[in-house]
């Protein structure tokens, strides 16, 4: 049952790889630049520079008058002004108005300068919060593609392990059918083969993983074809000692290259800015405005007139003396056009609005209080990036000096292992050392050279993420 186990993910394994070997090859530099340009996380740092753009964009523009249109139409019932005569009436009257208004801030304590000035800070600081996001994205691509070379090797590895294996049990056959050695002693190799077959397998499925996890990086969904490209060979620079890298100068080097470090100060210019506009609050203002109105009333109307004459009596010296005038007297009244109406109540209105703050339930207070508090929170913030990248600075320098030394130590162990299975082959030639003392031999050399394997990727590894501190491009030489 274990053996069908195995062989079933042997075949799956097999098959993910023969559609992976069909696909394009990939290299480092485009895997990170693929995964810049459509990881989800990017996408979101860009929607963060956009937002940030049109608020410094809204800002600039405050500076600039309002102007604003209004209209009013309806009915008026009861005991109701008259809009155009602006005496009392009790009948139903339509109604019709329109204004103009317009208005410009001459002077506002500082504030629409100071969040211009704030809302550049924070644009500039968007996309240096993008350019870290897409330095992580460039630093998980970078881990990935080397721990997919890493399995890579480590399968081709275990292939040979099998071959050699395979080749030992045949040489065995021969010597037990010569009756040199005892029908057991291949039981061993077949023992070592099924070893050999399941590290195979564990692999393969660690190559799988891999090339899953690069798809998740990239955005790329499971069923897409991918492979990247393997260097002929790759080694560790032995050139390279550790031993070197110092602590202050490669955290120097990281203040100046890493984004974040830079994007935390500009928070902090940021929120200064945000005390001043929240100081303004206790300064006046100054504004003009200006207005154009007109209005129309259905009981709006002029009288209709006549002249008359009219007999009026005067005395002259004393005697009555009929006269007559002429007099105008309304007859009747008229509505009067809506056109007309327009024209005539056309009214225009400018003026200077000043506003002194006084009390506002200290509002303004409150305001500047938070706003120091947020000034405080991002200094004590922009100081803790600078902690942790030194932190991750002294962590990646260790790393390197420890990485190096156990690869150094996993050589020198695959030196000696590979010298004591030679002896120990020889001596199983010559029939010295039964099959388990050679196959323990054997599985000694593979584990260091499985150990080697991983030691040289993990220092490799802890060596680019030195370079990414240094701010050098992620890049991976093959010698």
């Amino acid at each position: 049952m274990m053996l069908k186990k195995l062989t079933s993910t042997f075949l799956f394994a097999a098959g993910f790889l023969a559609v992976q070997a069909q696909s394009p090859a990939w290299s480092l530099e485009k895997c990170i630049t693929y995964a810049q340009q459509n990881n989800l996380t990017l996408k979101l740092a860009e929607y963060d520079i956009r937002n940030a753009e049109l608020d410094l964009e809204q800002d600039r523009f405050s500076r600039m008058p309002t102007l604003s249109a209004n209209g009013r139409a309806g009915y008026q019932f009861g005991r109701t002004i008259d809009p155009t005569t602006n005496t009392f009436n009790n009948q139903r009257i339509g109604f019709n108005s329109y204004s103009l208004d317009a208005s410009v801030s001459l002077y506002n304590g500082g504030a629409i300068h100071n969040s211009i000035q704030q809302s550049q800070v924070n644009a500039r600081a968007a996309r240096l919060d993008a350019k870290a996001s897409s330095n992580d994205i460039a630093l998980s691509v970078a881990s990935t593609y080397l721990s997919i070379l890493l399995a890579e090797e480590q399968l081709a590895n275990a292939k040979k392990n099998l071959e050699l294996t395979q080749e030992q049990l045949s040489q065995t056959d021969k010597l037990i059918d010569a009756g040199s050695l005892p029908e057991n002693d291949r039981l061993d190799f077949l023992s070592q083969i099924a070893v050999n077959e399941q590290a195979i397998i564990e692999a393969e499925n660690q190559v799988a993983i891999g090339y899953l996890n690069l798809k998740q990086l990239l955005q790329l969904p499971p069923e897409e074809q991918l492979q990247i490209v393997r260097p002929e060979f790759i080694e560790a620079p032995e050139a390279v000692s550790p031993d070197v890298l110092n602590l202050d100068k490669v955290y120097l080097a990281a203040l100046q290259t890493q984004p974040q470090v830079r994007s935390a100060e500009l928070r902090v210019e940021s929120a200064q800015f945000g005390e001043k506009i929240a100081r303004s609050g206790f300064l006046p203002s100054l504004a003009v405005f200006a207005n154009l109105n007109s209005n129309y009333s259905s009981a709006f109307s002029r009288p209709i007139t006549e002249t008359l004459l009219v007999p009026q009596t005067v005395f002259i010296d004393g005697n009555p003396v009929v006269i007559e005038f002429e007099s105008t007297v309304p007859v009747d009244f008229e509505q009067i056009s809506y056109p007309d109406q327009l024209d005539q109540n056309f009214g225009q209105v400018v003026g200077v609005n000043l506003s002194i703050p006084i009390y506002s339930r200290n509002t303004n207070r409150i305001n500047v209080e938070r706003a120091r508090v947020g000034a405080l929170r991002a200094e004590t913030a922009s100081e803790q990036i600078n902690q942790q990248l030194k932190t991750d600075v002294q962590r990646a320098i260790a790393d390197t000096r420890a990485s190096y030394n156990n690869y150094q130590a996993a050589q020198r162990a695959v030196e000696a292992s590979a010298v004591a299975f030679e002896n120990a082959e020889q001596r199983f030639d010559l029939g010295a050392i039964n099959t388990l003392e050679y196959t323990t031999a054997r599985n000694t050399l593979d584990r260091a050279r499985t150990d080697a394997i991983r030691a040289k990727y993990q220092f490799i590894f802890n060596l680019k993420t030195v370079d990414f501190y240094l701010g050098k491009e992620l890049k991976l030489n093959s010698n």
